[in-house]
């Protein structure tokens, strides 16, 4: 399965998160704008639901973040 940009993950939830907060149902244009990130969302994650979507967008982020290594001083045994 391609896998979605770590870069463009992070913008969908961003866009979704901000969506959902100023969604009060009743602006036509919000309501367009969270269908279409939602819709995205999903297909970029390979799933069928926003929920699936979130956890997958976040679990994906999750893994790519570079990890920190330990200094060289600390893998030495004394």
């Amino acid at each position: 399965m391609l896998m979605a940009h770590p870069a463009v993950l992070e913008e969908l939830l961003r866009r979704y998160e901000e969506l959902r907060a100023l969604y009060g149902g009743g602006d036509e244009g919000l309501a367009r704008g969270l269908e279409d990130v939602t819709y995205t969302l999903c297909v970029s994650t390979g799933t069928r639901d926003i929920a699936a979507a979130l956890v997958a967008a976040r679990e994906q982020l999750q893994r790519s973040a570079p990890r920190a290594k330990a200094p060289a001083s600390a893998s030495v045994p004394a």
